[in-house]
């Protein structure tokens, strides 16, 4: 009796989608740690001016360059990379980030079993994640719990038949997409899994709480407009978390506000944040507890921006959410 022929060599299994701008030296690193383990590393370029296309030319790489004539979106940059690439995987790259050693090997074993599996992801991990406050939250945000999951980040791999299956991309969200994607995938009843390998370096190099509030604001952003175009489905689409920034983050404020006009003890509404924060302390600890509910700030400026501009996109009809 034959034996089974061996699986093709990554290499022929899989290409890459690196993107990014102005990433200079990471993004040299991102492209050399993936060529070994993939066929072709495919960037998407959106109008770096440090010569990151050319450097990322000179080291083999098939460059694309984004047309940005049109509002930038990761999104839209993904799927112009995903229109070039031939072989059925898929490995999505964020241009701030190196692949492991093993990672693009231990995903392909995973999907040779598990063939519902479309989208595989491990762990995400902070470069300096000690290097400021902010770093060591969004190591902790990667740390997702192993296991068959709802959603994956930036970096993932993909069947590409199943990623095309449903049209990739959701091209004009600026933030969320990928939770968005695969809500839309397992929709079709693949399945989505993080699995416990180590995936990626990333380099947030957020250093100032001006950084994070707008990396918080986008949050928000990519929570309102989930909830618009899927909080209806029975997924509830970051229905939860919309309304917990708008409560936090905009309605104790307001309320506070308004009480304080009638009485000034209505200004004690104000103490529900530091509230929320000794309730939240014992189970994730001070310093998240601090920055989730600081958050809500940022998250509720976020979705009340984007509710802003759905209101203009009706009165236009450029988009409908249903």
């Amino acid at each position: 009796m034959a034996s089974n022929p061996p699986h093709p060599a990554p290499k022929n299994r899989v290409d890459a989608v690196v993107i990014g701008r102005n990433e200079g030296v990471r993004l040299q690193a991102c492209i050399a740690s993936l060529q070994p383990q993939v066929g072709r590393v495919i960037y998407v370029d959106s109008g770096s001016t440090d010569g990151s296309a050319d450097m990322a030319r000179g080291m083999g790489a098939q460059v694309v360059a984004l047309d940005m004539a049109q509002p930038f979106t990761a999104a839209r940059a993904r799927n112009a990379g995903l229109a070039l690439v031939t072989a059925p995987f898929v490995q999505f790259v964020d241009g701030d980030c190196t692949v492991q050693p093993a990672w693009v090997q231990t995903a392909l074993d995973f999907a040779d079993a598990h063939p519902a599996a479309a989208v595989i992801c491990g762990r995400r991990r902070e470069r300096h994640p000690n290097a400021s406050i902010y770093n060591a939250l969004c190591d902790a945000e990667w740390d997702t719990p192993i296991g068959q999951t709802r959603a994956c980040g930036g970096d993932a791999l993909m069947r590409v038949a199943d990623l095309r299956s449903v049209g990739g991309y959701t091209p004009y969200l600026i933030a969320g997409e990928e939770p968005e994607l695969c809500l839309r995938l397992a929709r079709t009843g693949v399945q989505i899994w993080r699995i416990d390998a180590e995936m990626t370096l990333h380099d947030a190099a957020i250093t100032r709480i001006d950084q994070w509030w707008q990396r918080s604001r986008r949050a928000g952003h990519a929570y309102a407009e989930g909830a618009a175009l899927h909080g209806r489905g029975p997924e509830r689409h970051w229905v939860t978390q919309t309304r917990r920034a708008l409560i936090w983050g905009a309605g104790v404020p307001l309320a506070a506000l308004i009480l304080s006009a009638l009485h000034p003890a209505g200004l004690a509404v104000l103490l529900a944040w530091p509230l929320q924060i000794l309730r939240l302390t014992p189970r994730i600890g001070l310093a998240p507890a601090f920055f989730s509910v600081l958050g809500k700030l940022p998250e509720a400026q976020g979705a009340i921006g984007f509710y802003t501009q759905r209101l203009r996109r009706k009165q236009t009809g450029l988009i409908e959410y249903k």
